[in-house]
């Protein structure tokens, strides 16, 4: 199992939209893979957004993202609002809870 984390910065008073149009388009993109988790910074780094996505390796990932951007809804139309991107995968250690 691998976990990519996603972080998005955003214009500062963009948080509530782009939430939003997040919540609007997830319903379609976890019928591809499981959304672990999805936040919003309140201290440190300011104005981002955060989502952990579980897939069973590198291959799936691909796979899934090229199925997922056939979608109309999906990705979410936020690009406007957005100032940075960042993706990390993450290999979780042996004693992790997340498998």
């Amino acid at each position: 199992m691998i976990y990519e984390l996603r972080t998005y910065g955003l214009r500062p008073g963009t948080l509530p939209e782009v939430e939003q149009r997040f919540a609007n388009a997830i319903e379609v993109r976890e019928k591809y893979s499981q959304l672990v988790g999805f936040w919003h910074t309140e201290l440190g780094p300011l104005n981002q957004i955060l989502h952990l996505w579980a897939y069973e390796d590198l291959n799936e990932r691909t796979r899934i993202r090229a199925e997922a951007v056939k979608e109309e809804t999906w990705p979410p139309k936020v690009a406007e609002f957005c100032v940075s991107q960042e993706s990390k995968i993450l290999i979780p250690s042996s004693f992790s809870r997340l498998q």
